[in-house]
């Protein structure tokens, strides 16, 4: 892992380690085997993000507030940028294709283009391109007027 300095780790319960992590392996992530044992998987999203798959009751470790359902309820939107548009279709159809289930019809602005799924536990996660020149400048329609 690269120095501490901004890395963001997103801790996740799932109900089946193996079966999750399969899952994730699928669409081409890797995990840290340093940080995985038989109740958490440590996924590298990139050299700053990870996301931490715990087993629920080792989730429930870290909070006193209850375990939220994914299925029925939305506590989180994870995120993951692509390459492409080609590239977001691409991971999008991996992960309905490896038991994913679809959430949403895809979401084209022209300079963003992205679609999303749920994972095997239910959590809401979107892939996404946006554009060069919109990640410069930003959207047209979010410019700041002085």
């Amino acid at each position: 892992m690269p120095s501490q300095s901004r890395l963001i780790f997103v801790n996740i319960p799932v109900k089946d380690l193996a079966t999750s992590t399969a899952f994730f392996r699928t669409l081409g992530f890797s995990f840290d085997e340093k940080f995985t044992d038989e109740s958490c998987a440590c996924m590298v999203v990139s050299d700053q993000a990870y996301v931490m798959l715990l087993v629920e009751s080792r989730f429930a470790d870290f909070t006193t507030k209850p375990v939220a359902d994914a299925r029925s309820s939305t506590e989180a939107i994870l995120c993951v940028s692509a390459e492409s548009r080609d590239a977001v279709d691409t991971f999008a159809d991996a992960a309905l294709g490896a038991g994913g289930s679809p959430a949403g019809e895809p979401q084209d602005h022209g300079f963003m283009y992205g679609r999303s799924f749920n994972d095997l536990d239910g959590h809401l996660w979107e892939v996404m391109w946006m554009s060069p020149q919109a990640v410069e400048q930003g959207p047209a329609d979010m410019a700041q007027t002085a």
